[in-house]
């Protein structure tokens, strides 16, 4: 087996286990906003059985809670696999040191989601919940990041871009990301002892930092048709993509608010006020857990973004035969041709 072959092996399990994570983002949504965490009493078995020996017909048709619950286990339960065979590939065929243990890491990650889940079954801690929905996301963040690493544009990358705003403000955009994500966090398991004037604080806060967040995607998407960026069509891929998911995620903002809370101007128009709130309503739910969901894909092309910009920027590429980029796009062209025949490849980094 050829070495491009094993990449390619590696890579495969990089993204099937990215891939896996996001639906499982989703189900463990839908636990939390169905209140469903409890649904399954006991760990790591299911009523007494063995986790993957529970009776299908018994959680497949029966009742909801125990559906998510039991599927949002089951579906742990793959990612932890699909983690696995990345480890032994990486180990087995990767050249670079850096991502063998990184993908370790990923593995420890997950065991670590799986055993916070767990606790929470076993201790019936609510704030152990909002602790395991955080960390969710950011699993999925590092199982991307590893995925893009994985990537052909990864390898085929040339730092030919001098460091300037773009590279911190993907940086502040990715930390205004987590932080929301944790301020959401709080609002969806916001405990019983929480005070009106604590919760209102939380969602004004949560609202600001939407603002932030939107700032730096719109401050992201501005950046990369201006120079020096322009010129690295590439860049534009996950700002577009980071643009069309924040004008997603503000409906879905919108329509989680009105789900949870209220219509605007109810008082004032007579067909607004006849809505009535379903609490756990089936639209209702898929609602605010896209919303959750959506948040998680945001952090996710973050990375997305800083992965892309931080293999293009000189100051952070290794570049043995380092020269000034030239302005003319058919010098850098045969610049890059030398640079992948003589000294060490990009892709070895």
């Amino acid at each position: 087996m050829s070495s491009e072959a094993k990449f390619n092996f590696v890579k495969l399990w990089a993204w099937l286990s990215a891939m896996f994570i996001f639906p499982l983002i989703w189900v463990g949504g839908l636990v939390t906003t169905h209140d469903a965490g409890m649904a399954v009493p006991d760990w790591p078995g299911t009523y007494g059985y063995n986790l993957f020996l529970y009776p299908i017909s018994t959680w497949l048709y029966g009742p909801f809670d125990l559906l998510i619950e039991h599927g949002h286990r089951l579906l742990g339960s793959w990612v932890g696999l699909l983690v696995i065979f990345l480890c032994i590939s990486a180990w087995a065929t990767e050249a670079r040191r850096w991502y063998r243990w990184a993908s370790v890491g990923l593995l420890a990650a997950v065991i670590a989601q799986g055993l916070l889940g767990g606790f929470r079954v076993v201790l019936d801690e609510r704030t152990i919940a909002m602790v395991h929905g955080c960390g969710g996301p950011l699993v999925f963040a590092y199982a991307s990041f590893l995925a893009f690493a994985s990537s052909s544009d990864w390898k085929h990358a040339w730092p030919s871009i001098a460091p300037k705003g773009l590279w911190r403000l993907s940086w502040v955009l990715l930390g205004a990301s987590v932080t929301q994500l944790v301020l959401g966090a709080q609002l969806r398991h916001a405990l019983p002892s929480t005070t009106p004037v604590g919760f209102m604080s939380m969602v004004h806060l949560h609202l600001t930092f939407a603002g932030v967040v939107t700032a730096a995607i719109l401050g992201v998407w501005f950046l990369v048709r201006r120079n020096p960026y322009r010129t690295e069509p590439r860049l534009k891929v996950p700002a577009n993509a980071l643009a069309g998911l924040l004008v997603v995620q503000l409906a879905l903002g919108i329509g989680t608010w009105m789900a949870n809370y209220a219509l605007p101007w109810s008082e004032t128009a007579p067909s607004l006020a006849r809505y009535v709130i379903s609490a756990k309503g089936y639209w209702e739910s898929m609602l605010v857990t896209a919303h959750q969901a959506t948040g998680s894909l945001l952090i996710a092309f973050s990375t997305w973004l800083i992965c892309r910009v931080g293999r293009r920027q000189i100051s952070l590429v290794q570049n043995p035969n380092s020269f000034t980029i030239p302005q003319d796009a058919s010098i850098v062209g045969t610049a890059r041709e030398t640079q992948t025949t003589v000294g060490q490849p990009v892709s070895a980094i």
